[in-house]
């Protein structure tokens, strides 16, 4: 239950730190263009986040 809780912290600090920066230096990119390069960011640090964050054995 831990790793998962790291993991959905992960991703939704990643999605808003994407979201911030490709508004802040990328202004030309449309937004819903901006939504999805953030949320394939996110996802793909939540699978690395998941792979990475092993549990500890009992």
């Amino acid at each position: 239950m831990k790793r998962l809780i790291l993991t959905i912290s992960t991703m939704i600090i990643v999605l808003a730190l994407a979201i911030w920066w490709l508004g802040e230096k990328y202004m030309e990119i449309d937004f819903p263009t901006r939504i999805i390069i953030s949320a394939g960011a996110s996802v793909f640090s939540g699978l690395i986040s998941y792979l990475m964050f092993r549990g500890e054995k009992d």
